[in-house]
């Protein structure tokens, strides 16, 4: 079994060492951007409310990892002056407030393009910078009910299940959110222009949606939850509880897969109905969920460890940290805060944790220094109220 790797390391090698990133600091999809292009060796500053002169404490917030915390006062001239001077040397800019309040802040794209058109402005928000729902509150589970991804989360003849907060605010707003700036990076590097990335959870949700609507599109998807190939309807694609009251997820999707699953269970697939005749799937699955609860998840797991039948334990966080395939891969650092490593991996150009999460504030001084924010400037910029 692996060992952890060390969980914090001072790194230039990432792929975006040299990318200068200002993050406006939010709340959810805002940091999570910042800390995957923070963990890729981007240099990325985090403006917020805080206290200046506070201790590097470490804190539970993964989210801000890896980059120094400066404490700043956005309402004050002093703090807008300075947010527009650091943008004269910055590649990029994010920020995840309501539309207009960076623009009524006097720190909005025409503002910072004055002081360099080169930049890219990164905006997140959940409805979008426009249109009737952008200047309305919401939150991940608003989000993928207007994009049509939340209705087909959950089994049949039940509500739809929210997917916590992974499909809204990371996977369809933070990860479209990276996505974008970067690729409006690359157009700068070649037309010395910046622009606006409007990322809008309701967008990228809808995106994700793309090959299920080309399913409803082909007439093979039934608009009803529950009752088709991905979303617990087919029982070879479902997740069935063990006689410990554990779990095992089932995938066998493919015929030769679903072979080895019906052998492991202990069946004769010659005496089955055919794997896609939908009719046959409610009483299979009851078949199945009586086999599955003769043994524990573990006994399952051994059964079905060496091949591919496509079964495997579900996992809950801590214990996924410590599977053994986790551990031999690094996939968690472990010593001290429990927390996923950076990914993707590179070859060439590692990646990984620069720092832990510390208290709002703690890095002025040193954040501000490596932007060229001499102690003596920042001693100004303090009695003008810059930090708050």
């Amino acid at each position: 079994m692996g060992q952890s790797r060390a969980p914090y390391t001072d790194f230039v090698s990432g792929p975006l060492a040299g990318l200068k990133v200002l993050e406006l600091a939010g709340i959810g999809p805002g940091p999570y951007a910042c800390m995957l292009l923070a963990d890729l060796g981007a240099e990325v500053l985090r403006l917020e409310r805080g206290d200046p002169d506070a201790d590097a404490t470490t804190t539970f917030e993964v989210l801000n990892r890896s980059r120094p915390s400066v404490a700043i006062d956005l309402k004050s001239t002093a703090g807008r002056d300075l947010v527009l001077e650091l943008c004269e040397q910055a590649d990029v800019l994010i920020e995840g407030f309501r539309p207009g309040v960076t623009e009524r802040l006097g720190l909005g794209p025409e503002d910072v393009w004055k002081r360099n058109k080169r930049l890219v402005y990164g905006r997140m928000t959940g409805f979008g910078q426009e249109g009737p729902l952008s200047a309305r509150a919401g939150h991940d589970i608003n989000y993928v009910a207007i994009s049509g991804a939340l209705w087909p989360l959950g089994r049949v003849g039940e509500r739809p299940v929210p997917p916590i907060n992974l499909v809204g605010d990371f996977g369809g707003g933070a990860l479209f959110l990276v996505y974008g700036v970067m690729a409006a990076v690359f157009s700068a590097q070649r037309n010395g222009e910046g622009q606006v990335v409007d990322a809008a959870m309701v967008d990228g949700s809808a995106s994700m949606m793309a090959m299920t609507h080309g399913f409803l599109n082909s007439g093979y998807w039934i608009e009803e939850r529950g009752v088709n190939l991905l979303d617990t309807g087919a029982h070879f694609y479902e997740v069935y509880e063990t006689m410990d009251h554990r779990f095992v997820a089932v995938g066998a999707l493919e015929a030769k897969f679903y072979g080895e699953l019906v052998r492991g269970l202990g069946l004769d697939l010659d005496e089955l109905p055919a794997q896609m005749d939908r009719t046959t799937w409610p009483n299979m699955k009851e078949r199945f969920t009586v086999i599955f609860q003769s043994k524990t998840r573990d006994e399952w797991t051994a059964i079905f460890d060496d091949g591919d039948a496509c079964v495997t334990p579900v996992l809950s966080p801590s214990e996924a940290a410590r599977h053994p395939y986790n551990t031999a891969r690094h996939v968690f650092v472990t010593e001290g805060a429990v927390q996923p490593e950076p990914a993707p991996r590179f070859s060439k150009t590692l990646a990984g944790i620069g720092s832990p999460p510390r208290r709002a504030g703690s890095g002025t001084r040193e954040g501000l220094a490596q932007w060229g924010i001499s102690e003596e400037r920042q001693a100004t910029l303090r009695v003008g109220g810059a930090f708050g």
